[in-house]
């Protein structure tokens, strides 16, 4: 329940058993139960209703995808997931090849190295 341990929920029920007493206490769960449920039926309701008017082109929108952070990982993250997953399945067959460094050509001493006028 709401990522709480059974101690927390313990916990919480022992403060508020003090806070309302044992004879107020059924009142007030029921109020909040209340309470819960219309701020879900509000919610809902505000839901279909954007749902309603953008149109059915629009019927899998999802207001949580509003949220920056879904916003970003849904259209950046996952195309760069893709692309490296891709990557990776395409490097797995050569990445069983032995690894061969190219041979380089050593300066003697005194020798100017080569200028290369595209790399500056």
């Amino acid at each position: 329940m709401f990522g709480l341990g059974w101690m927390e929920v313990g916990a919480l029920i022992v403060i508020a058993l003090l806070v309302f007493g044992p004879d107020k206490l059924p009142q007030a769960a029921s109020q909040a139960g209340k309470t819960l449920r219309n701020l879900r039926r509000m919610a809902n309701n505000a839901r279909d209703d954007l749902r309603a008017g953008l149109g059915p082109e629009f019927q899998n929108f999802d207001p949580a995808d509003l949220n920056p952070r879904n916003f970003v990982r849904k259209h950046l993250l996952d195309d760069i997931e893709d692309d490296w997953n891709n990557k990776q399945q395409a490097l797995e067959p050569a990445a069983t090849a032995p690894y061969e460094p190219e041979p380089v050509d050593e300066l003697a001493f005194g020798e100017i190295p080569p200028y290369d006028a595209e790399a500056t």
